[in-house]
C-alpha cells in the first residue's frame, strides 16, 4: 500500500513519462481526467506524449499573472478568466442550465455510455482482505485474495483507457472508463488480456490475477468517481 501513496503525483506541474496516458496521470494526481484535460487545453480523445509538460492545477493561470501588475485591469480581467471556467464545469458536471441540458441529451445520444453505470459486477471471485479505508494513507479500493491465474471481470460495460505497468505500486494494470463520471481499475495482475482504447462488457475477462508490485497474490480494485476515491462496496452486489 505504501508503495502506491508513494507513486502519487504531487506539484503543480508533471512531464509524460513513456507508456503514460491522461487517464494514468489523473488517476496518480487524483483529479478528474476532464479537469486535467481543460488546465492543459487538450481536446478527446487526450492523446498525449513523452516529455510533455502538463500543469497538474490552474493555479499557474497565466492571463491573470501577466495582468496583475496593472491594477485598473485586474477586476475586469479576472472576471473575463473566471466565466469560461465556470461554465466549462457546469457542462462538465451536468450543469443546471437548460441550454446545457439540452447540448448534454445530444451527447448522450452520441455516447454509448450513460451517466448511471447499470448492473455492476464483482471483478473476481475471493475474499476481501483488506476493505477500502477514507484515512490519508487508507486503502483507496479493496483488495480480493485469489489463486495466480484467476480471472479478472470488467466490472460493468466500458472503454479500456490504460492497460500496462507504468503506474509502479500497481503492477499490471488495466484502467476501465464507464462514462465521463466513472472509471474502474484492476491492479496487479499476471498477465492483461485487453488493449487500450477497446470496449469491454460486464463480466468479460480483462485480466489474469497475480502478484505484480504486490507481496501476495491478490486483486486491488478500485472505482473512481469524477476523478475521487469511491468505496467499491458502495456499487457492488451484495
Amino acid at each position: 500500500m505504501s508503495q502506491r501513496i508513494k507513486n502519487s503525483v504531487t506539484g503543480s506541474e508533471y512531464i509524460v513519462k513513456k507508456g503514460e496516458t491522461l487517464y494514468s496521470i489523473a488517476w496518480r494526481a487524483d483529479v478528474d481526467v476532464r479537469t486535467l484535460a481543460t488546465i492543459n487545453n487538450i481536446k478527446a480523445p487526450y492523446n498525449i506524449y513523452p516529455q510533455q509538460k502538463l500543469f497538474l492545477s490552474n493555479n499557474y493561470s497565466k492571463p491573470s499573472q501577466s495582468k496583475r501588475k496593472s491594477k485598473s485591469f485586474n477586476p475586469s480581467k479576472q472576471k473575463v478568466i473566471k466565466k469560461p471556467i465556470a461554465q466549462k464545469k457546469k457542462q462538465e458536471y451536468g450543469g443546471n442550465v437548460a441550454g446545457q441540458k439540452t447540448s448534454k441529451k445530444a451527447q448522450q445520444q452520441n455516447n454509448t455510455f450513460s451517466q448511471k453505470v447499470r448492473g455492476w459486477r464483482w471483478p473476481a471471485t475471493g475474499k476481501v482482505i483488506h476493505k477500502f479505508s477514507t484515512a490519508k494513507q487508507g486503502n483507496k479500493g479493496i483488495d480480493i485474495a485469489g489463486r495466480r491465474g484467476d480471472s479478472v471481470k470488467a466490472t460493468a460495460d466500458g472503454k479500456v483507457v490504460y492497460a500496462g505497468d507504468a503506474l509502479q505500486g500497481y503492477g499490471k494494470l488495466v484502467i476501465v472508463k464507464h462514462n465521463d463520471d466513472y472509471l474502474s481499475a484492476y491492479a496487479h495482475n499476471d498477465r492483461i488480456l485487453v488493449k487500450e482504447q477497446q470496449v469491454v462488457k460486464a463480466g468479460q475477462v480483462i485480466a489474469k490475477m497475480g502478484d505484480t508490485d504486490a507481496e501476495r497474490v491478490m486483486l486491488h480494485f478500485e472505482v473512481r468517481f469524477r476523478g475521487k476515491s469511491v468505496n467499491p462496496m458502495k456499487y457492488l452486489p451484495k
